[in-house]
């Protein structure tokens, strides 16, 4: 040792922190040649600050912000500690820990991978969340004793990932334990906030921390459920699909006559609006023609018919409906559904006299072109 440095040494040392570069650590140790600390040594703690003694391996004592020097009044614990009958009369060696009291926040969580959460209406799904955090060191000793250790400079990424999986196992038991409807739960996040902040925060103080805030700032679910439920909402939105069709057909119109050249494209827009009713009438055509469906006796199944040229869809078919001379009296009107009926149970043949509106007069049912693939499976009269 140099004799400029040996001669600063007997000094009264100043202990004290003021790294500027704290924003990323917890607690530091500092640094003495030899960690020896002279009688009278002045300790400096500030604001957000505690400093804690450790000798041989033992706590000695935590100080809060002040200044404080360093003699057996001050720091009777660390004198029992030492065993020294006469106090501080020669250096000791001790080693003296700043720990940051200050509140760490914007700390950010999330799911590292999807939760399921089994929902009252959709069952069991899968959930995403991610939110911020805030906490601070209210327990030094204990903070220094279970995480510290004898970590020269502990800084924040090695305890960031122990918070995030304490956070998210008991923020997963939160949502559990709350029963709330997924579509509820982006209006009661400040609800599903608080269970959880209640059910993290013990498990932090058996570190000497306490959590002060807890948020949740989005529960989203994967995009292909996403998807679904966007094309739900949009069947809400549309309700009824033929006022829909003509919305669109009308809309159409307004374009084409604002654009000129926009007269071509007119027709594709009128189609695609109309062919949104057709494929409903198909669908409930379907449903209707299903076993154990009664069809209407007034309503046809819809004829499919090939499109009209120029992309224009054809109108929609009105139903058949013909009158029958059944037992010397007028009957009906009955569909071609109806009419199949009577044909098979004899009560109309190919020379019953039907009638519908648009014919001049009774004619055979054999003679009537929309009849004659009724009586196709039933055989002729026979020869006289």
């Amino acid at each position: 040792m140099g004799l400029g440095k040996w001669i600063g040494g007997q000094f009264i040392d100043i202990i004290e922190w003021t790294d500027a570069n704290q924003n990323e650590i917890l607690a530091h140790r500092f640094t003495r040649d030899k960690n020896e600390i002279k009688n009278g040594a002045k300790l400096i703690v500030r604001e957000g600050q505690a400093a804690g003694f450790v000798k041989e391996g033992q706590l000695a004592d935590i100080k809060i912000p002040g200044m404080y020097t360093l003699d057996t009044n001050n720091f009777p614990i660390l004198s029992t500690i030492l065993g020294w009958k006469y106090g501080f009369e020669s250096p000791f060696k001790c080693e003296v820990y700043f720990i940051s009291t200050r509140q760490w926040t914007d700390q950010k969580w999330g799911t590292q991978n999807p939760i399921l959460y089994r929902d009252p209406e959709f069952g069991p799904v899968r959930l995403r969340a991610f939110g911020n955090y805030a906490f601070k060191v209210t327990d030094p000793g204990t903070f220094l004793k279970e995480l510290v250790a004898t970590d020269p400079s502990f800084e924040l990424y090695e305890i960031s990932s122990q918070f995030r999986n304490v956070i998210v196992s008991r923020f997963v038991d939160a949502l559990g334990t709350a029963h709330i409807p997924m579509l509820d739960l982006a209006g009661n996040y400040e609800k599903v906030g608080k269970t959880a902040l209640e059910k993290i925060a013990p498990e932090l103080a058996k570190m000497g921390i306490s959590l002060t805030q807890f948020f949740v700032e989005n529960i989203s679910l994967p995009p292909e459920v996403e998807a679904a439920l966007d094309k739900r909402s949009q069947m809400s939105v549309l309700g009824n699909l033929d006022q829909y069709a003509k919305f669109q057909s009308a809309e159409a119109i307004r374009d084409a006559a604002q654009n000129p050249g926009g007269l071509a494209g007119l027709g594709a827009s009128l189609g695609a609006g109309l062919a949104v009713g057709q494929q409903m009438g198909g669908a409930l055509a379907g449903v209707a023609t299903a076993p154990g469906v009664v069809i209407p006796a007034n309503t046809t199944p819809p004829a499919s018919s090939p499109p009209a040229s120029g992309g224009m869809p054809p109108p929609l078919p009105t139903p058949v409906a013909f009158h029958a001379a059944i037992d010397g009296a007028s009957a009906g009107p009955f569909d071609l559904t109806n009419l199949a009926a009577h044909i098979k149970s004899g009560k109309l043949t190919r020379k019953t006299l039907v009638w519908k509106t648009g014919m001049a007069s009774w004619v055979a049912a054999e003679t009537v072109p929309e009849l004659q693939p009724l009586f196709a499976e039933v055989p002729p009269p026979l020869p006289t």
